[in-house]
C-alpha cells in the first residue's frame, strides 16, 4: 500500500539550542521512500549524518522563539510482515558481527534480570521464532496498554512488574525476555497504519532464522502497512528528538493515511 505519512513537531526556545532529530525514513525491506519533504519555520541551518545504526539524523541549532518541524513522506510499504513459524535459533556464534550488539542488556532492556521470566514464557517452545512469538503473545494478553502509565524513564523490568505500559514499554520487555534467551533484538520507531489513537509507534525484531522479523505486542494479529524511520538498541537510541539545552516541545501532530 501506497501511505502518505508524516508528523509536525513544534519547538519552543529560550536560547540557541543544539538538537538532533530522527525523522526521515529509509528505503529498504519492506519499504520504498517515493517521495519527502522536510521543512524548517524559520530556516535554519540543519547538517545531516547518518548513526552506528543506519539511522538519518538531522543537527541543527534551534533559533530563540518557536521552530516547527514538517516531514512528510510517500511511502510503498508492505501489506504483510513475514511470519515463519519454526525459523530456528541462530548459536551466537554463527551470528553476524553486526548483530552481536543486539544480544547485551541496555539501559531500558536489562535482560540479565529477566531469564527466569522468560524461561517460563516459552517452556516446550521449540527454539527460535516460536520461543519470540510466545513472548510477543504473552506480552500482549498479560501487560495492560494504557497511556500515562509509564514515563521516559520507565524500564522493561518494571513493565514485568507492574504489567501496564504503551508500545514503547511493550517493545522494551520484548527485547529483553528475547535477549535473555540469547536471542538478538531491536527496537523500532515508525508509523503504522489505522493505528488508533495515531501517533509515532514503537514494536521489535528478532533475529532468527539468519533474518530480522517483526514482532508488535500492541497488536492481536501480524499487521503490515509500518514505516520503519529508526531501528537501536532501545528508545535511548531511537529518540525522535534529542535537545541538549533548555527546549520545549509545545505540539505534535502525526498522520498516516492511505495514498
Amino acid at each position: 500500500m501506497l501511505l502518505n505519512a508524516g508528523c509536525q513537531i513544534s519547538f519552543e526556545a529560550i536560547a540557541p539550542t543544539p538538537l538532533i532529530l530522527m525523522l526521515r525514513p529509509r528505503s529498504g525491506y519492506g519499504q520504498w521512500v517515493a517521495r519527502e519533504e522536510y521543512l524548517l519555520e524559520p530556516q535554519t541551518q540543519i547538517i545531516e549524518y547518518t548513526d552506528s545504526y543506519g539511522n538519518l539524523c538531522q543537527r541543527l541549532i534551534t533559533p530563540v522563539g518557536s521552530l516547527q518541524v514538517k516531514m512528510s513522506v510517500l511511502v510503498e510499504t508492505a501489506d504483510t510482515i513475514d511470519v515463519q513459524n519454526n525459523a530456528p535459533f541462530v548459536p551466537v556464534q554463527n551470528l553476524p558481527e553486526t548483530v552481536l550488539q543486539f544480544l547485551l542488556p541496555s539501559r531500558y532492556c536489562q535482560s540479565d534480570r529477566m531469564g527466569n521470566l522468560a524461561s517460563e514464557i516459552v517452556a516446550n517452545c521449540t527454539p527460535g521464532y516460536d520461543q519470540v512469538e510466545a513472548i510477543r503473545r504473552w506480552i500482549q494478553t498479560n501487560i495492560k496498554y494504557s497511556y500515562g502509565t509509564s514515563n521516559a524513564s520507565t524500564s522493561a523490568l518494571e513493565t514485568a512488574e507492574d504489567r501496564i505500559g504503551v508500545c514503547r514499554d511493550f517493545a522494551h520487555l520484548g527485547i529483553a525476555l528475547c535477549r535473555s534467551l540469547n536471542i538478538p533484538a531491536r527496537m523500532v520507531v515508525g508509523y503504522l497504519y489505522q493505528l488508533d489513537p495515531m501517533d509515532l509507534h514503537a514494536w521489535f525484531e528478532a533475529f532468527v532464522g539468519e533474518r530480522w522479523y517483526v514482532f508488535d505486542a500492541t497488536q492481536k494479529e501480524p499487521r503490515g502497512n509500518r514505516i520503519a524511520i529508526a531501528y537501536g538498541r532501545d528508545a535511548a537510541d531511537v529518540a525522535l528528538a534529542t535537545q541538549f539545552g533548555p527546549l520545549n516541545l509545545t505540539d505534535m501532530k502525526v498522520w498516516v493515511d492511505a495514498a
